[in-house]
């Protein structure tokens, strides 16, 4: 019995029991120096009973120590939680001393490692959050989160700073794209206000905003079409007014202005197209459907409200050409008074030696035939100044 009270002795000792348990430790020796008295004084039942006492009185310090080192533990976790360095040191120390290789004591130590850092976290955020810098207070709890998880003040903190930051940033995100808006500075709003829908996915006022930013952007895109388009046809630019008018229909089709100007416009674009097709071609005219066609043309022209420069001048520049290509020119066409000549939608010339023709200004296709010779066919160009030398048609090559 004595060996047995010796071995609990023994590890409680290890165990640093005068730390946590003295007094009670104390009593249980006392009783065990009891019991080697009598034990000396051959009083060997007296002896046994006191040394069953002392080993009873060890016995239940060591039965305790798995509830004492867990109200250590438990103690610590309240010093991580509201305590202060100390605190944590102290409770955790004596835990460890007790029962070293508890699986609880390497988190808590890491913990405990973390845990004045944590401290100054905490109070660098709260004097940031007193100075209005909410960035800076939520960088700091994100760092005392990081460095301990489980800390319920650090992770309700963090919580609370980036919901009040969260909504100051919204705030003035939303303040900054009303005032863009108000500038027509549209990009900018729709930057600030796609940012405030994304740190506050849903928001209702995100949302209302963007809508009201669409609306207008469309306004001030039909605006300027109108001022576009005013000032193409103001420029004569037809067909450049036309798609602006056609742009702002694809806006809203109900725009007046833009219908009223694209039929406006298509006419005058047209006008203007078929004008340029005769003047840039106008040896066409020596066609007297395509005279014809390009007098009525003209007239069209004449008719057309406003007239500007450009109009002005493809009016004076296909009269010019029209009288040109109807003025007619005396053309004497010689030939060897055996090939019969044709000019191609003009006349059956037969045989000549000399033959007077009157031709509008254009270009002729000429052919001479003789039995035995080769044809001939000569195509000549008469201008309003004349035909350019004499013109021959005779066939003068025989047919071998």
């Amino acid at each position: 019995m004595l060996a047995e009270l010796l071995d609990i002795q023994f590890e409680l000792e290890e165990r640093g029991v005068a730390q946590w348990a003295g007094e009670e430790f104390a009593a249980a020796n006392a009783t065990a120096l009891e019991g080697d008295e009598l034990y000396r004084q051959r009083e060997y039942e007296q002896a046994t009973a006191r040394y069953q006492q002392g080993l009873e009185q060890l016995q239940a310090i060591n039965n305790g120590i798995g509830e004492r080192v867990d109200a250590l533990l438990a103690q610590t976790e309240e010093a991580l939680q509201t305590g202060t360095a100390d605190d944590v040191d102290t409770a955790l120390a004596l835990a460890t001393l007790i029962e070293p290789e508890n699986a609880a004591l390497p988190v808590l130590a890491q913990r405990a490692a973390n845990y004045p850092e944590l401290l100054q976290q905490l109070a660098t955020a709260a004097e940031a959050e007193a100075n209005g810098d909410l960035a800076l207070a939520q960088a700091s709890l994100s760092q005392a989160n990081n460095l301990d998880a489980a800390h319920l003040r650090a992770e309700a903190e963090l919580a609370r700073v980036t919901e009040a930051f969260t909504t100051e940033q919204f705030n003035a995100a939303m303040s900054e794209g009303y005032a863009a808006l108000d500038s027509a500075k549209f990009k900018r709003a729709r930057d600030r206000f796609r940012q405030a829908a994304q740190l506050r996915p849903g928001s209702s006022e995100a949302s209302s905003a963007l809508q009201e930013l669409a609306g207008a952007e469309q306004s001030a895109s039909l605006v300027q079409l109108q001022r576009d388009g005013a000032r193409f046809e103001a420029n004569e630019n037809w067909q450049q007014a036309l798609a602006s008018y056609q742009r702002a229909l694809g806006i809203d089709s109900n725009v007046s202005y833009a219908s009223e100007g694209a039929s406006r416009a298509a006419a005058r674009a047209e006008l203007d197209k078929q004008l340029s097709a005769v003047i840039d071609a106008p040896e066409r005219l020596a066609d007297i459907a395509v005279a014809r066609d390009s007098a009525v043309l003209l007239e069209d022209a004449r008719a057309a409200t406003p007239q500007g420069p450009v109009l002005e001048q493809q009016i004076a520049t296909l009269d010019k050409l029209l009288r040109l290509a109807n003025t007619e020119v005396d053309v004497t066409l010689t030939s060897d008074g055996e090939t019969e000549v044709i000019v191609y939608k003009v006349a059956r010339l037969g045989k000549f030696q000399q033959q007077q023709l009157t031709l509008r200004p254009g270009t002729y296709t000429i052919r001479g035939s003789r039995n035995g010779f080769r044809d001939v066919l000569e195509k000549i160009t008469i201008t309003p100044d004349g035909p350019e030398g004499t013109i021959l048609i005779a066939c003068q090559e025989p047919i071998l």
